[in-house]
């Protein structure tokens, strides 16, 4: 009995896991949620971890930067890789080997092996890169925006789930008579095994296109790729529209990363909250992924079948320009109940331009979509880090000035205008971030594709929906 020939899938049928595109999905979308999890794992327990090893303030700051700054070159390499040997053998790869850093982060004694650990911890958010192009190869023209959303959102809930999980993690250790202050050190441990067994399941239950793997199709002779369709890396770095996204993906996921990370001593600076109450809004608004995300996908694929690739950038344009707008009317929010509304419209703008902008990705090169989506996804880290050095800078010498303004006047009206000149301060950051994100919207609008590349996919989508139509009938 002949096994039917699998093509890339027209719908995002969950349910459907005898499909290869949707299989492939869940596995990469759990994989990707499983790296997140792990990568801002030590979170929860920083106190914990700053206690035990005796970790200066310095120290604390310098895990979080090269945490993020491991991510941005393992981002551009992955990209290339995957293009070279497919997205099954680095996912599997990634998985296997990002569990070490992550196992060993459990076992170190001095604040020396800790920020190592960081940084090759770090390495695992490239996890987001393989996702893009794993579900880009699988899903047709006419739903790949709505399936590189979904499964991007899907897995950056591992970076907010982990809040939840890896304290119910350290909770059931400490059951089998651990001590509190070791249960940190489980937990990661923990984290590392099941990444680990996730690079197992990918390699057996996963293949790089509907098709087959991209060894097993070149050896075989079922690809056309030929030196003439192989795509130069230095071809792809001189294309401006690929570093226009890269600046608008800094502008969303980095602005997002950088909000979100400081929003919880905003808000108790600002709006007076406790901190429990501050950290479950973020917390929410995190979780917001779940859906969001896939809008902006949706969307994108919504406007492309409207206006062709020309309409997927206007959508995407339309949507991160909101979200600049809707930053800066949080900004000068006095009231929590304005600030919590606006602070919705946010998360939903902001995460809905992370969907939309790998709603355009996948049609920038098909022969390197790799490597964009390697350069795009550098971008969010990047963009992460500029924003929390700038406002960071801010906060630190306003709250640098209240401190020696107010010597002397008791501990308690030392503390309350410190927290006043840091509210303002990170407000002026938000109100010029926005501003920033407003004009990177605009610029957006010059991303361009030619008549042959709008004939191209409108063929193409014609042809999926075709195959769409013939299926459902």
């Amino acid at each position: 009995m002949n096994t039917p020939k699998q093509t890339k899938s027209t719908k995002l049928n969950l349910l459907n896991l005898k499909n290869v595109s949707i299989r492939t999905f869940w596995i990469t979308s759990i994989s990707f949620f499983m790296c997140f999890f792990a990568w801002f794992g030590i979170v929860p327990f920083m106190p914990d971890v700053v206690k035990d090893l005796g970790l200066t303030p310095d120290q604390k700051w310098n895990s979080i930067i090269l945490a993020v700054s491991g991510t941005v070159f393992a981002r551009l390499l992955i990209g290339k890789l995957c293009d070279k040997y497919g997205p099954r053998k680095c996912y599997t790869w990634l998985l296997v080997l990002g569990a070490i850093p992550v196992i060993l982060c459990g076992l170190v004694q001095t604040p020396l092996q800790f920020l190592i650990c960081r940084l090759f911890i770090g390495f695992i958010g490239a996890s987001f890169v393989i996702t893009q192009v794993h579900t880009s190869l699988m899903f047709a023209p006419n739903i790949v925006g709505t399936a590189n959303a979904t499964s991007a959102g899907w897995g950056n809930l591992g970076g907010g789930a982990n809040r939840l999980g890896m304290p119910l993690i350290a909770a059931a250790v400490v059951s089998f008579g651990v001590a509190d202050a070791e249960a940190w050190r489980y937990s990661m441990v923990v984290a590392g095994i099941i990444c680990f067994l996730m690079g197992i399941v990918y390699h057996f239950f996963t293949q790089d296109t509907p098709e087959g793997n991209l060894s097993e199709l070149r050896a075989t002779g079922k690809t056309i790729e030929t030196k003439k369709d192989q795509v130069d890396f230095l071809t792809v770095l001189k294309d401006y529209r690929i570093w226009i996204l890269f600046v608008v993906y800094a502008a969303s996921f980095g602005i997002e990363l950088t909000v979100y990370g400081t929003m919880d001593d905003y808000l108790q600076n600002t709006f007076q909250l406790e901190r429990l109450t501050a950290g479950n809004i973020v917390l929410s608004f995190a979780l917001m992924n779940i859906f969001a995300r896939t809008l902006g996908g949706f969307f994108g694929d919504k406007f492309g079948k409207l206006k062709g690739l020309r309409g997927r950038v206007l959508f995407l344009s339309f949507i991160l320009t909101l979200q600049g707008v809707m930053l800066v009317t949080f900004s000068s929010a006095t009231s929590i109940v304005i600030g919590i509304v606006f602070l919705i419209l946010f998360s939903l703008s902001v995460q809905m331009a992370e969907g939309a902008t790998f709603s355009v990705v996948p049609f920038i090169n098909k022969k390197a979509i790799g490597s964009v989506s390697g350069i795009v996804g550098a971008g969010g880290n990047v963009g992460a880090f500029l924003a929390a050095i700038l406002l960071k800078s801010k906060s630190a010498v306003a709250e640098k000035a209240a401190i020696a303004a107010n010597q002397g006047l008791g501990e308690d009206v030392i503390n309350s205008a410190q927290a006043a000149a840091s509210s303002a301060a990170v407000s002026q950051g938000y109100l010029m971030i926005g501003c920033i994100v407003i004009i990177t919207g605009v610029v957006a609008l010059t991303i361009r594709f030619s008549k042959e590349d709008e004939k191209v996919a409108d063929t193409e989508l014609k042809q999926s929906l075709g195959t769409l139509a013939s299926v459902n009938s």
